[in-house]
């Protein structure tokens, strides 16, 4: 068996997203011929067990190379702690933050966040999710638990809740669905901070944080008071909504928060009699900010009303119908994201990160 031949038809592999080839990246960790079986083994230092489906492509070639008669890839993701934006204290526990925004309200940032964490976990990855809209809290209703509260041992800190897989916490977990959260600009950005620093993660990958819409005081705040890997904003090809993703981009860039991409959401409806596509809120405007402010477009997603009762019953899409095409579409982007996130940051040795927490 010639290894070297295996390793240059594995360093032709490199999926778009991707910034480099597994061998030149370093994710191949082994190439064996056990019997007639080629075992190739790979590490993943970002989630993306999707990817083993497109490496099934090159058996063929492979076993031409090697005599095998099978290929048998072992592939595991073992995410690495990536550089944050600022001198801000890690949180024990979690190595990457993800900050989901969006300039306006009504385009489906938390819809995204949460089908966005699911979609992660699916790909391989620890991940939790941190509802920071003290103002309008959406996720315990979407993940199907609006009536669980956090538990604590020692008075100090609390435990998430647990749901489809996911550790969540929010300020909606803490007080009553009914009562209004009347609080100045400080107050706010204190208790999510607090829920933050208090809520036990455990060990996690990454944190979803669902911000609040806008780009005022209090996401400026809360953008520099958590310890933000990166970010991305969701919007819809609306022009007044994509006016505001501008600002949302800029509001990231002026606190040194890399932008990762942006996500079109209601891109289009696609009718489920005829199939017929149609873009109902206008169409091109994610490629056109993506274009013109130099960020990735993730993904463009349906405008679709099975979506919106699967949220409302808490049975989000990516868990509610997994192989669906909604659900592929987001498994997608959270591989984009998490791809991008490690090629464009600064891997954090264990030891060193151990010390920032």
């Amino acid at each position: 068996m010639n290894n070297e031949q295996i390793s240059a038809r594995l360093a032709q592999f490199r999926p778009p997203h991707w910034a480099q080839d597994p061998v030149g990246a370093g994710f191949v960790r082994g190439i064996a011929l056990e019997r007639d079986e080629l075992v190739i083994s790979l590490v993943l230092p970002f989630a993306e067990l999707a990817v083993e489906a497109a490496l099934h492509g090159l058996d063929a070639e492979l076993c031409a190379l090697s005599g095998a008669r099978s290929v048998r890839w072992q592939l595991r993701v073992d995410v690495a702690t990536l550089a944050r934006t600022n001198e801000i204290q890690g949180v024990a526990g979690v190595r990457n933050i993800i900050a989901v925004s969006s300039g306006k309200g009504g385009v489906g940032k938390s819809t995204t966040a949460v089908n966005l964490a699911l979609a992660l976990k699916r790909q391989g990855a620890r991940v939790g999710i941190l509802d920071a809209d003290v103002y309008g809290p959406s996720i315990p209703l979407m993940l199907g638990v609006p009536d669980a509260r956090p538990e604590s041992d020692d008075g100090k800190t609390m435990s998430p809740i647990e749901a489809h897989g996911l550790k969540a916490n929010s300020i909606g977990f803490l007080v009553a669905a009914d009562d209004a959260t009347i609080w100045r600009g400080p107050m706010a950005s204190k208790a999510l901070s607090q829920i933050l620093r208090e809520t036990r993660w455990g060990e996690l990958d990454y944190l979803v944080v669902d911000l609040p819409p806008g780009t005022g005081d209090i996401q400026i705040t809360i953008a520099q008071q958590v310890p933000t890997t990166a970010a991305l904003v969701v919007t819809t090809p609306q022009n007044v909504a994509l006016a505001d993703a501008v600002k949302g981009i800029n509001m990231f860039r002026k606190v040194n928060i890399p932008v990762l991409g942006v996500i079109e959401n209601m891109s289009y409806h696609q009718c489920g009699a005829c199939g017929h596509r149609e873009a109902l809120f206008g169409e091109g405007g994610g490629v056109r900010v993506s274009t013109e402010h130099q960020v990735p477009l993730l993904g463009q997603l349906p405008l679709d009303a099975n979506l919106c009762r699967q949220m409302d019953r808490g049975t989000p899409t990516v868990a509610a119908d997994p192989d669906g095409h909604i659900a592929r579409a987001y498994l997608d982007i959270a591989a984009r994201v998490a791809a991008g996130l490690y090629f464009t940051g600064k891997t954090i040795p264990t030891s060193l990160y151990t010390r920032l927490v």
